[in-house]
């Protein structure tokens, strides 16, 4: 057992990161829950696709309204202490829901301010959160801790925690929601055992001041400047062809909602299998050879999916694409953590999350336009073509990002010491 737990979380990590990883995975477990039984809840209280659709809006209204102010507040003020509050303030919320439900009393609109207060609060716990782990973990190995917190999003938060959601919600309704609250209580103890060092602040200005100057560091560095403008862009057109998969799964490929899970589920074992395998990746390819090649696999996955009338052809380039998206969120995560200075991490980590939102948001709306204007396939071509079209003008770009991530680590002078 000490084996394995020291190949998950190796000893030179330290004891903190264990505590933060087994905080991290207890939370995402516990957010997957509630990935099915809140669209379970709210659709067995309402047939009103409106009401629907504004369930899912009010959860991600709060993170791209808020986000850079939360950062503002991470950087501010004791990271650890926002993060551990919000979690007890979210236990507070969720109990006071499960409670509602399992009493009958739940109506669709106290579960939308309660789903609405939870989205804002877990908007400021993910800034702080966002910061902890380049604290306490050397720039060389930021990569490989990366690798195993996206397994806990992945393997934990959308493999397992979903589909054991749905199960618990068959049981009973309050289920899903009482064991999220426990598991949101444990990701707060964990948390508490963690000790943090200092981070050297500037003197505090307004809070307006204080985003414009990790908005304006953001932009002025070249590499972080090509991470953004990448993520908001590859993010338009992966936004327009996935905000309509539902569509295209029944239109283009004939499948029914299980089908779709399934191409779902395919998505999410690539990424698994992407976690696991990333420390051998770095091993042996560059940073730049590792973001250069997953844009050309972005770029035929838009291909693939164009062209192919096969449900399982369909799924393995899926599959395909959540490996990529496992060693792209990895790669990208670490190269931006080494770069952003200590005291700016809550607010440039905010910007680079309103580009991705951003991008996202508005690539659906681009996608649903085109799919209903030319068609299903619409979207797919443009997602192919723009993607092609960026992969070339930032291909360069991606060089000069690798080439400052190595300097950044060659002036840590700290050895790599790959898991």
């Amino acid at each position: 057992m000490s084996s394995l737990v020291d190949r998950v979380a190796p000893r030179r990590l330290g004891p903190d990161f264990r505590w933060l990883l087994g905080s991290s995975w207890a939370s995402n477990l516990g957010d997957g829950l509630s990935v099915a039984a809140g669209p379970l809840l709210v659709a067995s209280l309402t047939s009103d696709a409106r009401l629907v659709a504004l369930a899912a809006a009010v959860q991600w209204v709060p993170g791209a309204v808020l986000a850079l102010y939360a950062g503002a507040l991470a950087d501010r003020y004791d990271r650890r202490s926002i993060i551990i509050w919000g979690n007890v303030a979210r236990v507070l919320v969720l109990s006071a829901l499960t409670a509602l439900v399992a009493s009958g009393r739940a109506t669709i609109e106290l579960i939308l301010l309660v789903l609405f207060v939870v989205a804002v609060i877990e908007t400021f716990v993910d800034a702080a959160s966002r910061t902890v782990l380049p604290m306490i973990v050397p720039k060389s190995d930021l990569a490989i801790a990366g690798a195993r917190f996206t397994f806990g999003w992945v393997g934990l938060n959308q493999l397992l925690g979903a589909p054991f959601g749905a199960a618990l919600f068959v049981i009973g309704p309050a289920w899903p929601f009482a064991a999220q609250t426990v598991l949101m209580a444990l990701g707060a103890l964990l948390l508490a055992r963690i000790r943090l060092p200092g981070v050297v602040r500037g003197p505090r200005r307004h809070v307006v001041h204080e985003i414009g100057a990790g908005l304006r560091w953001a932009w002025t560095h070249r590499a972080m400047r090509a991470l953004i403008l990448q993520i908001f862009l590859f993010n338009l057109t992966y936004g327009a062809s996935w905000g309509v998969l539902v569509l295209y799964a029944a239109q283009r490929l004939g499948l029914d909602e299980v089908g779709f899970g399934a191409m779902a589920t395919a998505t999410a074992l690539g990424s698994l299998l992407g976690t696991v395998t990333y420390g051998w990746l770095s091993r042996r390819f560059s940073i730049a050879d590792i973001m250069r090649y997953g844009l050309v696999v972005e770029t035929l996955t838009h291909l693939g999916l164009a062209l192919t009338t096969s449900p399982a052809v369909a799924m393995g380039i899926l599959a395909i694409f959540g490996i990529h998206i496992a060693y792209w969120a990895t790669t990208a995560s670490a190269v931006r953590q080494r770069a952003i200075p200590m005291e700016l991490q809550g607010r440039v980590g905010a910007a680079y999350v309103m580009a991705m939102l951003g991008g996202m948001a508005l690539g659906s709306v681009i996608g649903g336009v085109l799919a209903q204007r030319w068609g299903i396939l619409a979207p797919y071509w443009f997602g192919f073509l723009g993607s092609a079209l960026l992969t070339a003008v930032l291909w360069r770009e991606l060089g000069h990002v690798a080439h400052e991530d190595a300097r950044i680590l060659a002036a840590e002078d700290d050895p790599v010491d790959p898991a």
